[in-house]
Protein backbone atom coordinates (compact mmCIF):
# COMPACT_ATOMS: atom_id res chain seq x y z
CA UNK A 1 0.00 0.00 0.00
CA UNK A 2 2.83 2.50 1.34
CA UNK A 3 4.34 2.79 -2.76
CA UNK A 4 0.84 3.58 -3.94
CA UNK A 5 0.36 6.73 -1.30
CA UNK A 6 1.07 10.52 -2.72
CA UNK A 7 2.20 10.99 1.11
CA UNK A 8 4.70 7.92 1.31
CA UNK A 9 7.84 9.76 1.93
CA UNK A 10 5.89 11.50 5.20
CA UNK A 11 4.27 15.21 5.62
CA UNK A 12 5.23 18.09 7.52
CA UNK A 13 3.22 18.76 10.48
CA UNK A 14 3.79 20.39 14.12
CA UNK A 15 0.76 21.81 15.94
CA UNK A 16 0.84 25.44 16.93
CA UNK A 17 -2.36 25.25 19.29
CA UNK A 18 -3.66 28.32 16.82
CA UNK A 19 -7.07 27.40 17.07
CA UNK A 20 -7.41 27.79 13.75
CA UNK A 21 -9.25 24.39 13.21
CA UNK A 22 -11.31 24.80 15.89
CA UNK A 23 -13.32 27.76 13.85
CA UNK A 24 -14.38 28.52 10.91
CA UNK A 25 -17.61 26.83 9.24
CA UNK A 26 -20.15 25.24 11.05
CA UNK A 27 -20.27 21.79 11.41
CA UNK A 28 -19.61 19.01 13.92
CA UNK A 29 -17.45 17.10 16.37
CA UNK A 30 -18.78 13.94 17.09
CA UNK A 31 -18.09 12.81 20.68
CA UNK A 32 -18.37 9.16 22.15
CA UNK A 33 -19.97 8.91 25.94
CA UNK A 34 -16.04 7.74 27.02
CA UNK A 35 -15.16 11.27 25.71
CA UNK A 36 -18.26 13.01 27.12
CA UNK A 37 -17.16 11.12 30.90
CA UNK A 38 -13.58 12.74 30.21
CA UNK A 39 -14.77 16.38 29.17
CA UNK A 40 -17.58 16.39 32.16
CA UNK A 41 -14.51 15.57 34.44
CA UNK A 42 -11.55 17.43 33.07
CA UNK A 43 -14.72 20.50 33.70
CA UNK A 44 -15.50 18.47 37.16
CA UNK A 45 -19.47 18.50 35.87
CA UNK A 46 -21.77 15.41 36.04
CA UNK A 47 -22.04 14.14 32.64
CA UNK A 48 -25.66 14.70 32.21
CA UNK A 49 -24.95 18.59 33.43
CA UNK A 50 -22.41 18.44 30.77
CA UNK A 51 -24.78 16.93 27.87
CA UNK A 52 -27.44 19.50 28.55
CA UNK A 53 -24.50 22.67 28.60
CA UNK A 54 -22.66 21.49 26.15
CA UNK A 55 -23.70 19.06 23.46
CA UNK A 56 -26.17 18.46 20.58
CA UNK A 57 -27.83 15.28 19.55
CA UNK A 58 -28.66 14.31 15.56
CA UNK A 59 -29.52 11.27 14.62
CA UNK A 60 -28.81 9.10 17.50
CA UNK A 61 -25.45 10.83 17.93
CA UNK A 62 -23.52 13.78 20.22
CA UNK A 63 -22.17 16.99 18.53
CA UNK A 64 -20.63 19.40 20.87
CA UNK A 65 -22.63 22.79 20.49
CA UNK A 66 -20.96 25.66 18.84
CA UNK A 67 -20.73 29.72 19.37
CA UNK A 68 -20.91 32.03 16.43
CA UNK A 69 -18.92 34.93 16.79
CA UNK A 70 -19.54 37.89 13.94
CA UNK A 71 -16.92 36.38 11.54
CA UNK A 72 -16.75 32.64 12.27
CA UNK A 73 -18.48 29.83 14.20
CA UNK A 74 -16.16 28.45 16.82
CA UNK A 75 -16.34 25.28 18.97
CA UNK A 76 -17.80 25.79 22.47
CA UNK A 77 -14.56 24.87 24.15
CA UNK A 78 -12.06 27.60 22.55
CA UNK A 79 -11.68 30.51 24.32
CA UNK A 80 -8.52 33.08 22.81
CA UNK A 81 -7.54 30.95 20.44
CA UNK A 82 -6.81 28.32 22.57
CA UNK A 83 -8.91 24.71 23.57
CA UNK A 84 -9.99 25.10 27.34
CA UNK A 85 -10.41 21.56 27.56
CA UNK A 86 -7.23 20.25 25.21
CA UNK A 87 -6.02 17.32 27.53
CA UNK A 88 -9.10 15.90 27.43
CA UNK A 89 -10.19 16.58 23.77
CA UNK A 90 -12.34 14.07 21.92
CA UNK A 91 -10.64 11.81 18.89
CA UNK A 92 -11.81 13.77 16.35
CA UNK A 93 -9.82 17.01 17.49
CA UNK A 94 -6.89 14.86 18.47
CA UNK A 95 -6.25 13.47 15.05
CA UNK A 96 -6.21 16.47 12.94
CA UNK A 97 -5.13 17.27 10.26
CA UNK A 98 -4.77 13.24 9.72
CA UNK A 99 -8.57 13.23 8.72
CA UNK A 100 -9.11 10.76 5.41
CA UNK A 101 -10.17 13.57 3.79
CA UNK A 102 -7.35 15.49 4.11
CA UNK A 103 -4.87 12.71 3.03
CA UNK A 104 -7.13 11.47 -0.27
CA UNK A 105 -5.06 14.09 -2.45
CA UNK A 106 -2.04 16.40 -2.35
CA UNK A 107 -5.18 18.56 -3.01
CA UNK A 108 -6.79 17.79 -0.12
CA UNK A 109 -3.81 18.47 2.37
CA UNK A 110 -3.22 21.90 1.04
CA UNK A 111 -6.99 22.94 1.52
CA UNK A 112 -6.15 21.72 4.77
CA UNK A 113 -2.81 23.72 5.01
CA UNK A 114 -5.38 26.89 3.87
CA UNK A 115 -6.80 27.10 7.55
CA UNK A 116 -3.76 25.18 9.12
CA UNK A 117 -0.52 26.95 9.88
CA UNK A 118 0.77 23.59 11.63
CA UNK A 119 0.99 22.33 7.99
CA UNK A 120 4.15 24.12 6.73
CA UNK A 121 7.54 23.13 4.70
CA UNK A 122 8.94 24.49 8.36
CA UNK A 123 7.29 21.85 10.19
CA UNK A 124 8.75 18.73 11.40
CA UNK A 125 8.89 15.44 8.84
CA UNK A 126 5.47 13.27 10.32
CA UNK A 127 7.03 9.94 8.90
CA UNK A 128 4.54 7.68 7.05
CA UNK A 129 4.39 5.10 9.66
CA UNK A 130 3.29 7.32 12.32
CA UNK A 131 0.37 9.21 10.22
CA UNK A 132 -0.97 4.88 9.19
CA UNK A 133 -1.18 4.95 13.23
CA UNK A 134 -2.90 8.55 13.59
CA UNK A 135 -5.15 6.71 10.84
CA UNK A 136 -6.01 3.43 12.63
CA UNK A 137 -6.17 5.34 16.28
Amino acid sequence: MEDNVWYKDGLRFKCTECGQCCSGQPGYVWVTEEEIAALAAALHMPIDAFKRKYLRQKNNRYALIEKRTQSSTDCIFLKDKKCTVYMARPKQCRTFPWWQENLNSKEGWNLAAQGCEGISEDAPLVPYTQIIQMLRS
